[in-house]
This record gives C-alpha cells, sequence and structure tokens, in this order.
C-alpha cells in the first residue's frame, strides 16, 4: 500500500495547484479528506489523486464540469456500460466541431474587415468599425441569406432515408440525431433505433447525401442511403 500524499503531493501527482484540488473539492468533484483529530494534515489516497488526474485531462479536452460529474458517477458505477461514455465522447466532438466552424466563420469576417481597411487614416473612417456597427443578421441565423429554408426551391430539399449499422441503443440513436441537427442545410432528423433508420430532410446545396453519411461515419456509424 502506498504511502498516503499531503494535498501538496497530491496535487504534484495529478499535475495541478493545491487550489485547483481545493476547488474540486468545494464543486463536490472529490472528497475531502477527513482532518486526524491530533492536528496533522489530511491524507490523500491513490484513487483521489486519480480522480484528479481524470477531472484534469477531461476539463482538457471541453468536458464542463456538470459533465465531469456525470463521467465521475458513470466510473463508479460497476453497472455502467461504456457506450453511455462514448455517445458523451461523440456529443462533445459534435459540440467543438460546431465551435470549430463558428470560430472560422469568426476569421472570414475578420479577414474581410482587415482586407477593406485602407490601413490609415482618420479614426472616424475606419471601416472596421464602421463594419462592427452595422445593422447584424435576422435573429436566429448567423449570416445573412438570400433564402430562408421556405424559399428553398423544392428540388433543393429532400428527404432522404438510411439504414443505419452500429446502433446498440437508444443513446446511439440519439448521438447520429445530434450529430446531423448541427449540419448546416438538415431541417429534420429522425432516427429509429428499433427500425435501424434514419429519415433526414436536408438541402441538397449544402448538406448532400455523401456528406450526411461522412458525418454519421464520425459517429462510429455506418449509412447506407435506401434505393427507391
Amino acid at each position: 500500500m502506498m504511502k498516503p500524499f499531503t494535498i501538496g503531493q497530491a496535487a504534484k501527482a495529478a499535475d495541478v495547484n493545491v487550489e485547483t484540488v481545493r476547488f474540486y473539492e468545494r464543486k463536490g468533484l472529490i472528497t475531502q479528506p477527513l482532518k486526524p483529530e491530533n492536528g496533522a494534515m489530511r491524507e490523500y489516497d491513490d484513487e483521489t489523486v486519480s480522480q484528479i488526474r481524470f477531472i484534469r485531462q477531461a476539463q482538457e479536452i471541453g468536458f464542463s464540469l456538470r459533465e465531469i460529474s456525470e463521467l465521475l458517477s458513470l466510473r463508479a458505477d460497476p453497472g455502467a456500460d461504456c457506450s453511455d461514455v462514448r455517445s458523451r465522447a461523440i456529443e462533445k466532438r459534435a459540440d467543438v466541431e460546431a465551435k470549430l466552424g463558428k470560430l472560422m466563420r469568426m476569421r472570414t469576417a475578420l479577414d474581410g474587415m482587415i482586407a477593406s481597411c485602407p490601413g490609415a487614416g482618420n479614426v472616424e473612417c475606419c471601416t472596421i468599425l464602421d463594419a462592427m456597427q452595422e445593422e447584424p443578421p435576422p435573429s436566429g441565423s448567423e449570416q445573412m441569406t438570400s433564402e430562408t429554408p421556405s424559399e428553398k426551391a423544392p428540388d433543393e430539399m429532400k428527404t432522404t432515408l438510411f439504414t443505419i449499422n452500429g446502433m446498440h441503443c437508444d443513446g446511439c440513436a440519439h448521438t447520429i440525431e445530434a450529430l446531423l441537427s448541427r449540419v448546416d442545410g438538415v431541417r429534420k432528423v429522425e432516427i429509429s433505433f428499433e427500425n435501424r433508420r434514419a429519415r433526414v430532410l436536408h438541402d441538397q446545396t449544402s448538406a448532400t447525401t455523401d456528406e450526411l453519411i461522412t458525418v454519421i461515419s464520425k459517429g462510429g456509424f455506418t449509412a447506407k442511403p435506401d434505393e427507391k
């Protein structure tokens, strides 16, 4: 049995600082050891150090403290299934991809502002400042488009049926739904775990069938369009 850690030693072993350990304790992510009656320092065991490492690494890949708390519960539950953890990881990756898309659009907007700036002159004529005070797009849309979904030509909208392989539970169906719902051009998604089927209403100009298949494959599933 290894020698217990002081809080400083536990923090060093987990590659965090002491205040981080205390923060995790306040949030209820780890249990603070009882204070010895003789006034000695609190002692942390190997499992607590392992939990601290787990929390730190989960934070680094984007999980929130609430999500980490759920993962810790699954980690401690002998009846939990790996698919539950996998579904959460897939959903987190989808969130990250959505954020990356938003960052790319922000970079494109900044590139446009910088390119249009003359680089010198009175600040009252600054094109960058002018662009920032322009009227934003209508609420609920991230960019101006010449058409709304309802204005799309009928032949641009399509409902595609897929046969999905690799689903093991309803959680898998929810994961696929979450992945597809984040795709630009997808208007509606219906997933049936029992039938292993997916029905997707999408704009073919921005979300092709092949692109939808690729998105589904990122979740570890395979999709095949149903032949008419």
